[in-house]
């Protein structure tokens, strides 16, 4: 017999032992009794014994799942920061990329700059140079008219 058949047992004696008038009591055999309380003696230790064994049992499952939830956990957030870093790795390209590009627009923009100041400077030496040789041409040419 397991402990919660000797209670029921026990609690059965006492509901079935005949009641004193007034006095709210019962009586039992005590023989009965006595022997149902040492049969639960008895297979007390054997009921604490499993309690214990499947409170530690329960206990062990429970650091498990933990274990478990928070591998899985920790998991998630190397993805996350493995997501994110990338994520910022991807910035950094496009960032650099734009610099890249300004850079690149700002270069070819001094060069157009450039190219025209340049070309305006040969430009104005080519004239001032024709103007001369135009000035030389005319001078000369008025020479020639007043030999005639």
């Amino acid at each position: 017999m397991d402990v919660l058949k000797l209670l029921e047992e026990l609690e059965e004696i006492i509901e079935s032992g005949s009641s004193i008038p007034f006095a709210h009591k019962v009586m039992i055999d005590k023989e009965e009794v006595l022997e149902i309380i040492k049969e639960v003696r008895i297979h007390l230790p054997d009921e604490v014994k499993q309690a214990q064994w499947i409170k530690e049992e329960r206990q062990r499952i429970l650091v498990e799942a933990q274990q478990e939830a928070d591998t899985i956990i920790q998991e998630a957030n190397q993805h996350i920061a493995s997501l994110v870093e990338q994520d910022e790795i991807t910035k950094k390209a496009c960032q650099q990329a734009e610099e890249i590009t300004a850079q690149a627009q700002m270069g070819a923009k001094e060069m157009r700059l450039g190219a025209k100041d340049y070309a305006d400077e040969i430009l104005s030496n080519v004239e001032h140079t024709l103007n001369e040789v135009l000035e030389t041409i005319k001078n000369n040419r008025g020479e020639l008219k007043g030999m005639k």
